[in-house]
C-alpha cells in the first residue's frame, strides 16, 4: 500500500496490539518497526494511522499512554522476541504469565501488566518496570538488583530472598508484600509505601527510606 504520513512535522512513536500488526503497519506507514509492537513514524497524522490500524484490525496506542494493548503477547512470544534481540515490551499484557527463572534482563517493561504472575528466580536485572503492575506477583529469589521500580504497583507481591540491591523503589506501593530476607542494600525506598509489608531478615544496609510510609515496629531491629 505504501501510505505516506502527510501531516506533521516530528516523529511519533506508536503502540500496536501485536508484533503482527506493528510490522504490517510499519510497512504501510514507511515507519520502523523494533521488532516487537513498536513502530516509529517520521510525523504524527492520526487519521493516517486509524486508518492503517482498521485496516489490520488493530489497536493502537502512543508511547506513554497508560493502556496496555500487547494482549495476544505470549510468554513464548515474548521469550523468543527477547532472545532475537528485542527489548521493549513496554505496555505489554502478561498477566497469569508463568516466567520463572527466565532471563529477561535490561527489558523496557514499564506500564506492563504480569499481576498474578510467576516470577520466581527470573532475572530482571537493570530492567526497567516503571509504572507496571506486579500487584499478587510471585518474585521469590529473583535477582531485580538495579532494577527501575519507580511507581510501580507491588501490593501482596511476594518478593522473598529477592536481589534489590541498588533496585529504584521510589513511590512503588508495596501494601502487604514479603520482603522477608530481601536484599535491599543501597536501594530507593523513598516515599514508598511499606504498610503492611513483611521485612523480617531483609538486608536494608544504605536503603533510602526518607519519606517512605512504615507502620511502627514494622522495621527490622
Amino acid at each position: 500500500m505504501g501510505m505516506r504520513l502527510l501531516s506533521g512535522r516530528r516523529s511519533d512513536v506508536l503502540l500496536f496490539d501485536s508484533p503482527t500488526a506493528a510490522s504490517d503497519i510499519a510497512f504501510m506507514l514507511g515507519g520502523q518497526w523494533d521488532g516487537c509492537n513498536s513502530v516509529v513514524v517520521p510525523t504524527r497524522d492520526e487519521v493516517a494511522v486509524n486508518t492503517v490500524a482498521q485496516l489490520v484490525g488493530s489497536s493502537w496506542c502512543h508511547q506513554g499512554d497508560s493502556t496496555a494493548l500487547l494482549a495476544g503477547l505470549t510468554t513464548d512470544e515474548l521469550l523468543r522476541l527477547y532472545a532475537a534481540g528485542s527489548r521493549n515490551f513496554a505496555n505489554a499484557n502478561l498477566r497469569c504469565a508463568t516466567l520463572s527463572f527466565q532471563n529477561l534482563s535490561q527489558s523496557n517493561l514499564s506500564n506492563v501488566k504480569l499481576n498474578l504472575a510467576n516470577l520466581n528466580g527470573i532475572n530482571l536485572s537493570g530492567a526497567d518496570l516503571t509504572s507496571a503492575d506486579l500487584s499478587d506477583v510471585s518474585l521469590i529469589g529473583a535477582n531485580l538488583s538495579q532494577t527501575n521500580l519507580q511507581r510501580t504497583l507491588l501490593t501482596r507481591a511476594n518478593l522473598s530472598e529477592a536481589n534489590l540491591r541498588g533496585a529504584n523503589l521510589s513511590k512503588a506501593s508495596l501494601n502487604d508484600a514479603c520482603l522477608r530476607q530481601a536484599d535491599l542494600t543501597g536501594a530507593n525506598l523513598s516515599q514508598a509505601d511499606l504498610r503492611g509489608a513483611v521485612l523480617d531478615e531483609a538486608f536494608l544496609s544504605g536503603a533510602d527510606l526518607s519519606g517512605a510510609k512504615l507502620t511502627q515496629g514494622q522495621l527490622p531491629s
